[in-house]
């Protein structure tokens, strides 16, 4: 319903896109996409700032519609002049906490957004009424909920849902319109979590197909956009050291709400730091509330770790929810945010933690990769980048451990082991059959194995033409 930026080799690529849909639009309407990736482009825009294109062009092609254009990480955008105009983003517009306006030389706003500094841009979605706004949103989780089905997704954990979005999936999952099972993470300001948060806890609503008890924090950004929270700075970028995208105050008062409510805690963390100041939360909370046993609380892809920190997730039970295909797909740039050195020490080392006792989830985190669950248990065996090369290859997980990454372990990170995750009788039967044995074909033959049914509750809710 939006551009797909994921196959733009340059931003002139983009630019023409977005001019092309521009020319088919309404004066006024806004322009939206996502999934670029500056890394991923075959030359370096001219001008930039640290790699990052000035949206000259972009508003030269696109004068009468507001743009903004979404990171594949999700955590920066850029937007144009009429977007920035709209928003009313000038010269004197401060940096958000845990956010940054990126400027050129003059100190001009270039029209890239990193992290909190996004939300400045002031996106309206035109003059729709509420119904119309309802509509589209459903239309959104239907065409979610179809893509889940065609790669045999059968449990989506959704990492950060709004109130009225749970409300919406309870109504659908009512109807017997919501086919998946959705594990819900709610994602709202701790005065609202205070005020609402506890009665929307709910498990195995309508058949199973409905759990809210989870919370979902941020607490740095992405290392592709120079925003996860790191130790020491940044290789290729020395003035940094990433953003703090939520207080450790703020985080410390979800964590009391969390704790106190029977609620899961979900952090957000990439850098170093990120995940040492989230395991010092966590520890903090759980001495503070000896009582509460078996909570779970997960730190979502974990992606660079401090040795030090490594054995704190077994000794405090905190799950790292890992995604296979960052690895492959991050690699390159990995190496030029953080230096070979710690880039081995710290980065994806999920037989690491696995030898200190930790169980990892796995997941492609779509948007920010394609869901297709073979790509991503390819790159968990692997490690193979798409040059060939492998990154750090002692790290990878064998087949077994890589399907149970997929499977047991993402139902045991969201309490549901007893309901899914394997075959077993009383189980869900909830089943993906594919085109190949995984666990036995040849490797380099896993990303095209296909999914020929998709299975939930019993009944066969996706078929294979042909």
């Amino acid at each position: 319903m939006i551009l797909d930026l994921t196959k733009a080799r340059s931003w002139d690529d983009i630019v023409a896109l977005v001019a092309d849909a521009a020319a088919a639009a309404k004066p006024g309407d806004w322009i939206l996409g996502r999934g670029w990736h500056q890394d991923k482009w075959d030359r370096v825009p001219e001008p930039n700032v640290d790699g990052l294109p000035v949206h000259d062009a972009l508003s030269k092609a696109t004068p009468n519609n507001p743009v903004l254009l979404t990171h594949a990480s999700g955590h920066s955008a850029l937007a144009n002049a009429k977007a920035m105009e709209l928003s009313k983003i000038s010269g004197t517009t401060t940096n958000p906490a845990g956010g940054e306006i990126i400027r050129d030389a003059k100190g001009h706003a270039i029209g890239a957004f990193l992290e909190t500094a996004q939300s400045l841009v002031r996106y309206r979605a035109g003059h729709d009424t509420p119904e119309e706004a309802r509509a589209r949103t459903r239309k959104h989780v239907e065409l979610a909920a179809r893509e889940c089905l065609v790669h045999g997704v059968t449990t989506f954990h959704d990492a950060g849902a709004s109130f009225s979005t749970v409300d919406l999936y309870k109504k659908m999952a009512e109807e017997g319109a919501l086919p998946v099972r959705l594990y819900v993470m709610l994602s709202a300001g701790n005065k609202a979590l205070a005020e609402r948060g506890a009665s929307y806890r709910t498990i195995g609503a309508v058949d199973n197909h409905l759990t809210v008890r989870t919370v979902k924090r941020l607490i740095d950004g992405a290392l592709g956009a120079h925003g996860a929270w790191l130790l020491e700075p940044y290789a290729d970028l020395p003035t940094s050291t990433g953003l703090n995208t939520e207080s450790v105050e703020a985080m410390k008062e979800t964590a009391k709400f969390a704790i106190e409510n029977g609620f899961q805690l979900a952090t957000h963390a990439i850098g170093d730091r990120g995940n040492r100041e989230t395991l010092d939360i966590y520890e903090e909370a759980f001495k503070s509330h000896p009582e509460k046993t078996d909570v779970r609380w997960r730190i979502e892809h974990a992606q660079h770790i401090n040795s030090a920190d490594i054995p704190r997730f077994a000794q405090w039970g905190v799950i790292p929810a890992m995604q296979g295909i960052h690895c492959t797909s991050d690699a390159p740039w990995v190496y030029k945010r953080l230096g070979e050195k710690r880039a081995e020490e710290g980065a994806y080392v999920w037989r690491k933690l696995m030898a200190a006792g930790s169980i990892i989830p796995n997941g492609t985190d779509v948007p920010v990769e394609p869901i297709d669950p073979m790509s991503c248990f390819y790159a968990t065996v692997t490690r193979k980048l798409k040059d060939g090369t492998t990154f750090f290859p002692g790290q990878k997980m064998t087949r077994e451990e890589a399907l149970r990454s997929y499977t047991i372990n993402g139902a045991f990170a969201g309490f549901e082991e007893g309901l899914k995750g394997s075959l077993k009788p009383g189980k869900l039967a909830d089943i993906t059959v594919l085109s190949r044995d995984i666990l036995t074909c040849p490797e380099d033959d896993i990303p095209g194995t296909e999914v020929l049914y998709t299975i939930i509750g019993g009944k066969v809710l996706y078929r294979k033409s042909g």
